[in-house]
């Protein structure tokens, strides 16, 4: 008994498959296309040493680095053996394996310090990063610890901020907004291009004022010159963000000084329209197309606005706070949300008679307060957590491709920049840069 035992272990230990590793990356990415016969039981990390071995064996300069894998379209998370017994794929016949670059930073930029908790990000512009903070300024910053301009105007924490202009374009004003619990939205302009020494102090060209209650969040509409915002109060309102004095609901505020500093001239704008629907205070909105807007309340529901009727054309009970909300993922057709529990969810209103989510992500131990659709992947988002981790996912496995441990509190916001870093913003006053994530290959 104890000889066909060890047999059997034996038999175990050295079962072997055939495979054959392919790739759509490119040279000297591509190792030779025969199949080879591989040990069952290799994790990621042992195909990743036999990929790098291959690609050393055709190039005897190759660095060695970290790869994920995917069977069938389906990333390896498990031993090799045990993935083919959950999926039900037969070992019998040669596997074909395709090899990516692994998802993870390569490295961690210097901190760069605020003097209070950094609440809002925005890294949809290649040139700068934006934030927001709860001293009340928001800033501008070319780099890790390279501050270019300081917002300065607001009377209270700043909860929410967007860019205008998404693309930092040669001569151009580039005009980005803000949001907060003073009850408005402000907007500012200034030149990416300037060359400072120190960081420059700007006052906002136009403020919208109407909400009734703090200002939560703020979206802009990425055709027209307009943004949406949820607030406190339950309501969304939509807004112009024009720096004419001849807007409608725009009155003029004329140049002013104080002391020596000349302020430039500023407009307030009310709201355009409302959309009315929620009861408490709406956490997130989104305005991926000029006819649709998306949010997410505190009263449990996610919604889909219909911006020329101002009704809403979809309503999903969560059961649970939402904190925020991104589309995106396949056809940017996707809902992903998080809110008061650890489970990062994602929905996908296309498919016919149901409103459950299709897939739960659930690796974090506290609130999601932030999650974002890569803007050139239909596979991958980033989420934070009130657990102080940033989370990596690919909706093609369950558990989350890097973790990301750079704060030292509460993470409170979370977004992509320049297509291969993650920007995030916490409790312990920092804005944390992560960089060189191969989602691109």
């Amino acid at each position: 008994m104890d000889i066909d035992g060890d047999g059997a272990a034996a038999e175990e230990f050295t079962r072997q498959v055939q495979v054959r590793f392919v790739t759509k990356l490119k040279p000297p990415y591509k190792t030779p296309q025969s199949s080879i016969s591989i040990p069952a039981k290799l994790t990621r990390r042992g195909l990743s040493t036999i990929v790098n071995n291959l690609l050393l064996a055709v190039n005897g300069d190759w660095q060695s680095e970290p790869f994920d894998f995917l069977i069938d379209g389906e990333l390896v998370r498990m031993p090799l053996q045990e993935f083919l017994l959950v999926k039900g794929i037969s070992a019998e016949k040669t596997l074909e394996i395709e090899y990516i670059k692994a998802i993870a930073p390569r490295k961690e930029e210097e901190p760069s310090l605020h003097d209070d908790w950094v609440s809002a990000v925005d890294g949809s512009n290649n040139g700068y990063i934006l934030t927001g903070c709860y001293d009340g300024f928001g800033r501008i910053w070319r780099g890790a610890g390279i501050c270019t301009h300081v917002l300065d105007g607001h009377s209270g924490p700043i909860t929410s901020v967007c860019t205008l202009t998404p693309k930092a374009e040669s001569g151009i004003d580039q005009i980005v907004a803000t949001a907060s619990k003073d009850r408005t939205i402000r907007l500012w302009k200034f030149g990416v291009e300037e060359t400072l020494d120190q960081p420059k102090k700007i006052t906002a060209f136009k403020i919208l004022r109407g909400h009734n209650a703090a200002v939560q969040t703020i979206a802009a509409e990425p055709s027209t010159d307009m943004v949406c915002s949820g607030s406190w109060d339950g309501t969304i309102n939509l807004w112009n963000t024009n720096a004419s004095d001849t807007d409608s609901g725009s009155v003029s505020l004329k140049k002013r000084k104080k002391g020596c500093e000349v302020k430039e001239p500023q407009s307030e704008g009310e709201a355009l329209t409302a959309l009315v629907g929620h009861t408490q205070c709406v956490s997130s909105v989104m305005w991926p197309q000029r006819e649709t807007i998306y949010s997410a309340s505190w009263d449990h529901s996610i919604r889909r606005w219909d911006v020329e009727t101002g009704k809403d054309s979809l309503s999903m009970s969560c059961g649970k706070v939402i904190n925020c909300l991104d589309i995106g993922g396949e056809s940017s057709a996707l809902i992903a949300a998080g809110g008061s529990d650890p489970v990062l969810r994602i929905w996908d209103p296309r498919r016919p008679g149901t409103l459950s989510p299709i897939y739960h992500f659930s690796s974090h131990n506290s609130w999601i307060s932030s999650c974002k659709w890569h803007p050139k992947s239909w596979f991958h988002l980033v989420s934070s957590s009130y657990d102080g981790k940033v989370m990596l996912w690919d909706i093609r496995t369950a558990l989350p491709l890097a973790v990301i441990d750079t704060h030292k509190d509460k993470v409170l916001c979370a977004d992509w920049w320049r297509e291969d870093s993650v920007v995030s913003g916490g409790a312990d006053s920092k804005l944390c840069i992560s960089s060189g994530i191969s989602v691109v290959q």
